[in-house]
């Protein structure tokens, strides 16, 4: 790998970034899915040169924290297993989101994972994509009944089937619930993302990173016109791609083959350790296909379980101390690192967490809620129901997700303790209950 990296605040497998807590390591995996073997040398890396912790991100990647002076062991413990990419300078592009589910789900229209692969490889091999953002994300929908269709991708595709002919929907700057910009024939998807990319990067402006950034100078029916001289686009009147249950990524659920079942576990606010991890590759290499998918619920999936041994693959997964039941008020909410290991994190979100998990459960409610240190919003990619802000240690303010305003919704109060977000919590859900 003699290409260079370059300047980005970013972590990646190949430029570990400093946080309060040590140095942060993005692992990116293709698909979200990682084998046996490589989450053991992931369990291992943390355990002999980090602190131990291992992140599960909103993007189905990993991520090591508390790296200390041996990054460059870490890194070649990491790549000798395979987790690296083709090129130096291509371990930032590598951002493709697929479901978690891909090629198994009882649902989805196609197998993504061959299309993906293609373009993870263009990205990665041509030099000239590598002036992307690291930020900039495509999204590839095979129509999953388990797929997070919250997140904003600079590009989406999205499959459907017309006329009994497969086309794959796809839209700029928004996620594949939005209105499509229009859609291309299942074959000319990989066209389709080398088309956008090097468009993008002929009419963006340096400050301009993002796809939204260049949807202000460029409306978006102009991009189309230009996409449409390098691959057939048709016009999509009647499709919208409907969402399916966030739930579906805890427990066990049907595959598309019958008698097998995956099998969807939440570390405690998307936290593992190695016993964790190395234990969760151990179930997976008995009673799966020795793989491991991430999900951007930042859960984990065992793939390929016999539905006969699902059930004591629960027991075991819990054991080890991650949740597999949708009813655990802990598996619903989302924290970010806060300040105990981040210098912009103004409150305790993991510790803060572990508290409002504890009184919602009491009080019987589990909602979806996220707890941000700061505006960035490092730990969700969308708009939680509801999002607690801190302003201070020990203290949020309260936002309520509103569709008709931007960032986190609605401020609905200020400077609330933990007991009063849980009260107020509380008494909002009775008053649904009761209307």
């Amino acid at each position: 790998m003699s290409s260079a990296l370059r300047p980005s605040a970013c972590p990646g497998l190949l430029r570990i970034v400093p946080a309060l807590d040590g140095g942060i390591c993005r692992i990116k995996l293709d698909g979200g899915s990682i084998s046996s073997v490589q989450a053991e040398a992931v369990a291992g890396a943390a355990e002999r040169f980090a602190s131990g912790a291992i992140e599960a991100t909103n993007r189905a990647n990993l991520q090591i924290r508390g790296i200390g002076r041996a990054q460059t062991a870490l890194i070649d413990s990491l790549l000798a297993v395979g987790l690296g990419p083709r090129t130096a300078a291509g371990d930032d592009v590598r951002n493709l989101m697929l479901s978690p589910s891909a090629g198994i789900d009882r649902q989805s229209v196609f197998d993504t994972r061959p299309l993906a692969e293609q373009i993870l490889a263009s990205v990665q091999s041509h030099e000239r994509f590598h002036d992307l953002s690291a930020k900039f994300a495509v999204q590839l929908d095979g129509g999953e009944s388990l797929a997070m269709l919250e997140h904003p991708h600079d590009l989406w595709l999205s499959a459907f089937e017309r006329d009994g002919t497969l086309r794959l929907a796809f839209g700029l700057a928004g996620c594949p619930t939005d209105r499509p910009a229009g859609s291309v024939a299942l074959g000319d998807g990989h066209a389709l993302v080398v088309a956008v990319l090097a468009l993008f990067l002929e009419l963006a402006r340096p400050e301009q990173t993002r796809m939204r950034h260049l949807l202000t100078d460029h409306p978006v029916e102009d991009i189309r016109v230009r996409l449409a001289e390098c691959v057939p686009i048709q016009a999509v009147a009647d499709w919208q791609r409907i969402p399916g249950s966030n739930a579906l990524h805890i427990g066990a659920h049907p595959q598309a083959e019958a008698d097998f079942v995956y099998v969807g576990a939440v570390p405690p606010l998307g936290r593992l350790d190695p016993a964790m991890l190395r234990g969760a590759a151990q179930l997976a290499h008995e009673f799966g296909d020795a793989s491991l998918r991430f999900t951007p619920w930042q859960s984990v999936l065992l793939p390929n379980v016999r539905i006969e041994n699902a059930a004591h693959v629960i027991r075991r997964l819990q054991r080890l101390g991650l949740m597999c039941e949708a009813d655990q008020a802990l598996s619903r909410l989302i924290a970010c690192t806060g300040s105990n290991g981040c210098g912009k994190g103004l409150a305790d979100t993991k510790g803060d967490a572990l508290q409002l998990a504890a009184l919602l459960q009491q009080q019987g409610h589990v909602p979806n809620v996220h707890l941000s240190g700061c505006s960035r919003s490092c730990a969700a990619a969308h708009t939680a129901p509801f999002t607690l802000l801190a302003v201070a240690p020990g203290h949020y303010d309260l936002y309520f997700r509103d569709a008709a305003q931007p960032g986190f919704g609605a401020l609905h109060a200020r400077n609330l303790t933990i007991e009063a977000v849980a009260a107020l919590l509380d008494a909002r859900s009775r008053s649904s209950l009761d209307a």
